[in-house]
C-alpha cells in the first residue's frame, strides 16, 4: 500500500505478466518510482493498479555480450556510473547519469523507468539515441525487439502496448563511436531538468568524419536525431565554416518550445552553440588538432 493506494510487488518475470495481462490497460507499472511517486504524492497520476517490479532482480543486471552490452530495465544511475564495462564503451552514458538528480535518485532512479516515463527531458534518453540502441521489450506471449529510435510516437507515448513489460537495453559495439561527447544545459550545474541536451557518437578516421550521430533532448516533443547535420558532416574533415553550417543546421532541426523553464528561442541558440562545442570537443579527441 502507498497511502490508501493498492500496489502488488512481484519478484518474477511471469508474475509480472500476468498481473498485465489483467490490468495493463488500466494499471501503471513502478520501477525505481523516482518520477511516478511525485506524481502520487500530488495525487495527479491516480489509477486502479500499480505494479512494483522493483524486486525483479533479473532485470538488474549489465553484461557484456560479446558484440553488445546489455542493460536491465532496473539497472540504477549508479551501476551505470560504477560499471567499468560502460565506462570502457560508452562514457557519455556515464557522464549523463551523473547528471540525473542528486546520488539518492541515482541510487533508485531506473534506466528503464527513464526510457518508458518518455519525457523529452531525459538526460539519458538523447545518449541512446545516439547509439542506435534497441529495446527489448516482453509479455506473456514473448519477447520483440524494438529500435529505441522507433519507441517513441509522440510527446509522453511509447510503442508499449498495454500488457508489455521494458526488460533491457540492448547496445551494439559496432554503433558505439570512439569519439562521443554529451552536454547539458539546465538551470544549474546540478541536479536540474534540462533546457537542452545533445549526445554526439562519433567515429573520426584520416580525419574526417567516418560516421556521426547526434541526437538532441528538450527541444521537440520528443528525443530527436539530427540527419541533416549528420549528413552534412559524414565523410568530411571538420573546418570552421562546416562547424559553424553545422551547428547552424542542427539549430534549424530541432522545434522547442517555449515553458517556464526557457523560451523556444533560447533553446535553439543553445542547440546550435552545444553542436558547436560537442563537435569541437569530439573533433580535438580524435585528431590532437583545432578546428581550422
Amino acid at each position: 500500500m502507498i497511502g490508501d493506494i493498492k500496489v502488488q510487488s512481484v519478484k518474477r518475470l511471469r508474475e509480472a505478466y500476468s498481473w498485465l495481462d489483467e490490468f495493463g490497460r488500466i494499471g501503471k507499472v513502478l520501477a525505481g518510482g523516482t518520477d511516478l511517486m511525485v506524481y502520487l504524492n500530488a495525487r495527479s497520476l491516480m489509477m486502479p493498479a500499480y505494479l512494483d517490479i522493483w524486486r525483479i532482480e533479473e532485470l538488474r543486471t549489465i553484461e557484456d555480450e560479446g558484440n553488445s552490452i546489455l542493460l536491465g530495465a532496473l539497472t540504477t544511475y549508479t551501476d551505470i556510473i560504477k560499471s567499468s564495462i560502460i565506462a570502457k564503451y560508452a562514457p557519455i552514458l556515464v557522464e549523463a547519469s551523473r547528471t540525473v538528480g542528486a546520488v539518492q535518485i541515482q541510487n533508485r532512479g531506473t534506466i528503464g523507468g527513464n526510457i518508458v516515463n518518455a519525457s523529452p527531458a531525459g538526460d539519458t534518453l538523447p545518449v541512446f539515441a545516439a547509439f542506435d540502441a534497441d529495446l527489448v521489450i516482453g509479455s506473456s506471449g514473448g519477447r520483440r525487439t524494438v529500435p529505441f529510435n522507433e519507441f517513441y510516437t509522440g510527446y509522453r507515448k511509447t510503442a508499449l502496448a498495454p500488457n508489455e513489460l521494458l526488460l533491457g537495453i540492448r547496445l551494439h559495439k559496432r554503433n558505439l563511436g570512439a569519439q562521443q561527447g554529451f552536454r547539458k544545459v539546465g538551470t544549474r550545474r546540478a541536479q536540474a531538468i534540462s533546457k537542452t541536451v545533445i549526445a554526439i557518437n562519433s567515429k573520426i578516421e584520416n580525419d574526417v568524419f567516418k560516421s556521426i550521430r547526434i541526437s538532441l533532448g528538450s527541444v521537440a516533443p520528443t528525443v530527436i536525431r539530427a540527419p541533416k547535420t549528420e549528413a552534412l558532416l559524414r565523410g568530411k574533415p571538420l573546418t570552421v565554416a562546416l562547424l559553424k553550417e553545422a551547428a547552424a543546421l542542427a539549430a534549424s532541426e530541432s522545434s522547442p518550445i517555449s515553458d517556464q523553464r526557457s523560451s523556444g528561442e533560447y533553446r535553439r541558440w543553445i542547440v546550435e552553440a552545444l553542436t558547436r562545442r560537442g563537435l569541437e570537443q569530439t573533433w580535438k579527441a580524435a585528431t590532437g588538432k583545432e578546428v581550422a
